[in-house]
């Protein structure tokens, strides 16, 4: 069974985890989390991530970064070369709990899932003016302040 890496820009990782233990407090317990500080050299953070994933080959994981070119997604793109290993940039809550609730999945359609998860999980709401209030026309004199509430 995959497991999942959050790797990201302080305190994102850590404040995903939370969120996932909202709805998936067994997962969220296992999932390895790493925030990167602005302080921190690439090698460093590549470190302390080796430490938390473990000998290569021996558990399959899903890694989840923040912004595509910064530190923490150079590093993540650098293990995901480890076998069984698979990484998505862009994580958000969607994502990753889509990732939670498929984590018995095999790798790669477990990396489906959740890239399907994020981006269905971004979508422009329409604006809503508050119940029982009718809609004022427009008014073009610029001495006509009354705002819309």
């Amino acid at each position: 069974m995959p497991r999942l890496f959050v790797i990201a820009h302080a305190p994102l990782a850590s404040a995903l985890r939370s969120v996932a233990a909202h709805i998936f407090p067994d997962q969220a317990a296992a999932m390895a989390i790493c925030d990167v500080s602005g302080e921190q050299s690439a090698e460093e953070v590549e470190q302390a991530a080796l430490e938390q994933l473990g000998p290569s080959g021996e558990t399959e994981w899903l890694i989840l970064t923040d912004v595509f070119g910064a530190t923490p997604c150079n590093v993540a793109r650098r293990l995901g070369e480890r076998p069984g290993t698979r990484v998505l940039v862009g994580v958000n809550v969607p994502m990753m709990w889509r990732a939670l609730g498929h984590v018995q999945e095999p790798l790669e359609k477990l990396t489906a899932l959740a890239a399907a998860g994020a981006s269905q999980g971004v979508m422009q709401l329409a604006s809503a003016r508050p119940q029982n209030q009718a809609l004022k026309p427009a008014s073009h004199d610029p001495d006509d302040h009354h705002d819309q509430q």
